[in-house]
C-alpha cells in the first residue's frame, strides 16, 4: 500500500470515529501518523540528490518570500516587475518549469523572490511537481499566495487545503513551542499557560509515534500577550 492509500485508510478510520473525550488520544494518534506520511511525501525519492532539477536555490538575502499559486496566474510577470528577472510568461499553463529567483532591493535590504511553478489541486499528495514546489516553500519565510481575481474564490481555499495539509499555515502566528530533541533524560514538559488543545499524554503518544523518546518541550504564553495583560491591571 502506497503512502497516499495509506493517509486515505487513515483519514476514513477518523471519519468514521465519533469525536468525544474517550475518543480523543486515539485521533490524536492517527493525526499525528497523518502528519508523519505527508512529511514523506515530501521527501526526495529515494536514490534522487535533493529537491529536482532547478529547485536548487540557495537562500540569499535578508529573507525568502515564495510565490505560490495556481498556473498562469501571474507569477511570472510579478518576479520581472518586481525583481528585473525574466521568467518566461506566456497564455498557456506551466510555462515555468523550475524554482526562478530574483532580488528585491529595498533601501538596504535585499530580499529574494522565487517563481514557483503552478501547483494544481492535490499536490500535498505529490500530484503534478507538487513535492519539490512545497519543499521550497516550507524553506521560505513568506509564502505569497497569487490568485486570479478573475477567477472563483475556490482556487484560493484549494491552496489553503493543500498547504495546510503539509504543515502550511497561512496567516497564522506559528505557536510558542520549543522542543529539542536530547540523547537522555526521557520527555520533560514545562509551560506558563495553560494547554487548551493537547495534554501531556496526547505529546507523548504523538512524540512515540516519531520514535522520539528524548526531548525537552516548553510551552510559553507570547510576550505581547503578556505585557497587555499587566498594563490592564
Amino acid at each position: 500500500m502506497g503512502i497516499i492509500e495509506r493517509i486515505k485508510e487513515i483519514e476514513a478510520e477518523m471519519a468514521r470515529t465519533q469525536k468525544n473525550k474517550a475518543t480523543e488520544y486515539h485521533l490524536g494518534q492517527l493525526k499525528a501518523k497523518i502528519a508523519k506520511l505527508r512529511t514523506q511525501l515530501l521527501e526526495p525519492p529515494k536514490g534522487s540528490s535533493g529537491a529536482g532539477d532547478g529547485f536548487e536555490v540557495t537562500k540569499y538575502g535578508h529573507g525568502r518570500v515564495a510565490l505560490i499559486g495556481f498556473p498562469s496566474v501571474g507569477k511570472s510577470t510579478l518576479l520581472t516587475m518586481l525583481t528585473g528577472t525574466h521568467s518566461e510568461a506566456a497564455s498557456y499553463e506551466f510555462t515555468t518549469l523550475t524554482c526562478i529567483p530574483g532580488i528585491i532591493h529595498y533601501n538596504d535590504t535585499k530580499i529574494q523572490l522565487l517563481d514557483l511553478p503552478g501547483i494544481i489541486e492535490g499536490a500535498s499528495e505529490g500530484r503534478g511537481r507538487g513535492r519539490q514546489v512545497i519543499a521550497v516553500a516550507k524553506s521560505s519565510d513568506i509564502v505569497l499566495m497569487v490568485l486570479d481575481a478573475s477567477r472563483s474564490e475556490g482556487h484560493r481555499q484549494i491552496l489553503t487545503r493543500e498547504l495546510e495539509a503539509v504543515g502550511l499555515r497561512l496567516n497564522k502566528r506559528p505557536p510558542q513551542i520549543y522542543f529539542k530533541k536530547k540523547k537522555t533524560g526521557g520527555i520533560s514538559f514545562n509551560r506558563t499557560l495553560p494547554l487548551t488543545h493537547v495534554d501531556e499524554k496526547l505529546c507523548y503518544q504523538i512524540l512515540h509515534e516519531y520514535k522520539i523518546h528524548n526531548a525537552e518541550m516548553q510551552w510559553w504564553m507570547i510576550l505581547s500577550m503578556l505585557l497587555r495583560g499587566i498594563a490592564s491591571t
